[in-house]
């Protein structure tokens, strides 16, 4: 049985609880286990971390735009440090990390979860 880490940043409860919902409703055939973090900025490191543990991960969070640019500093970082983690380990992680404008654009895209379980799962099959 695959194992696969979802690390769920849940500075906005409602919003990562949806997605990991989401994302955990498609990958019944897999082991799962769901670290939280306190933010997006702390889910790379975290795979870090654990990536010889497990053959796929899910990245699960939300950034919201606010006044200042930190919303394009964080969510450029995380992105590149999570595809940079998925090539030099060459082990499938899903991006489920949603970047909006505001918190009705974030609560519209809850089934980014799905989509990121569905993106692993695709990899693993190669």
């Amino acid at each position: 049985m695959k194992k696969v880490l979802i690390v769920l940043a849940d500075y906005y409860g409602d919003i990562s609880s949806s997605l990991l919902k989401n994302a955990k409703n498609n990958l019944n055939k897999f082991f799962i286990k769901v670290i939280k973090v306190p933010g997006v900025f702390e889910i790379p490191v975290t795979i870090s971390k654990n990536i010889k543990k497990y053959d796929a991960f899910i990245a699960l969070g939300c950034v919201i735009k606010g006044e200042t640019p930190h919303f394009d500093f964080i969510s450029n970082a995380s992105t590149q440090a999570i595809m940079k983690l998925s090539v030099d380990s060459q082990k499938p992680i899903g991006n489920g990390i949603i970047t909006c404008l505001n918190m009705r654009q974030a609560k519209a895209r809850g089934k980014k979860g799905k989509e990121a379980a569905q993106a692993i799962i695709s990899v693993l099959s190669q």
